[in-house]
């Protein structure tokens, strides 16, 4: 059975990985010589999978988790290295926007609830179990 401190444990460890993924993406985009202005335009791209939750709350999970799952940036950043390089640092920015996002807590979306993500609740749901514990 999890503790409560271990899963509080787990979270931080995730946030510090996020913080790696950051950090990562933030130095290889500096060394791949892309334009800081690319980066600053596009840094909030993937947020924009939000709007989706307008059309419905099912479709703004699977929109948001498909925009905020490692393995898009991944892809992208191996076809960029293979065959099409000007895809590098957009998987760079990318990259680094999800660890921005786990950083601060932010994970992928849980069932079609907004508060609840892969990394515990958030927002009003955050407070509530923060009442409730």
């Amino acid at each position: 059975m999890t503790k409560p401190n271990d899963a509080i444990s787990t979270r931080r460890w995730l946030r510090l990985e996020g913080l790696l993924m950051l950090a990562v993406c933030v130095v290889l985009y500096g060394q791949v010589g892309a334009s800081w202005w690319l980066f600053a335009a596009l840094f909030l791209v993937p947020d924009l999978s939000f709007a989706a939750y307008w059309i419905a709350p099912r479709a703004g999970m699977w929109a948001y988790n498909l925009t905020h799952a490692e393995v898009g940036p991944a892809v992208l950043a191996i076809a960029g290295l293979l065959w099409m390089p000007a895809l590098l640092p957009v998987a760079l920015i990318w990259g680094a926007h999800i660890g921005w996002d786990r950083m601060l807590g932010y994970g992928l979306k849980l069932g079609t609830d907004f508060d609840q993500t892969h990394l515990g609740p958030i927002g009003k749901a955050r407070k509530a179990a923060a009442l409730t514990a």
